[in-house]
């Protein structure tokens, strides 16, 4: 099964939901929601409007955390990561 991501940046918060809410409109029965760094707050802000004002049938099935190291021109930075997997009710 190919994953279905939305990978959460800089844009608009509501860019994401609509993001989400198209691929479950396609009829897919989980969307990951996917963000690195500062970009995390936004991806928990993406799941819950997703789950509390669009589409009330849908639960968190699973919280990822992890660390990516990050190669920049100041060296190498460990930047944290989140997976937030949604999934209909079955």
């Amino acid at each position: 099964m190919a994953e279905n991501a939305v990978f959460v940046g800089n844009k608009p918060v509501m860019n994401y939901v609509l993001a989400v809410l198209t691929q479950f409109n396609s009829g897919v029965k989980e969307v990951a929601v996917k963000a690195r760094g500062r970009a995390i707050s936004r991806a928990v802000d993406v799941a819950e409007i997703v789950r509390k004002r669009f589409l009330p049938d849908v639960e968190v099935k699973d919280i990822k955390i992890s660390t990516e190291k990050v190669e920049s021109e100041q060296g190498e930075a460990n930047v944290s990561a989140i997976e937030i997997i949604l999934a209909k009710k079955e």
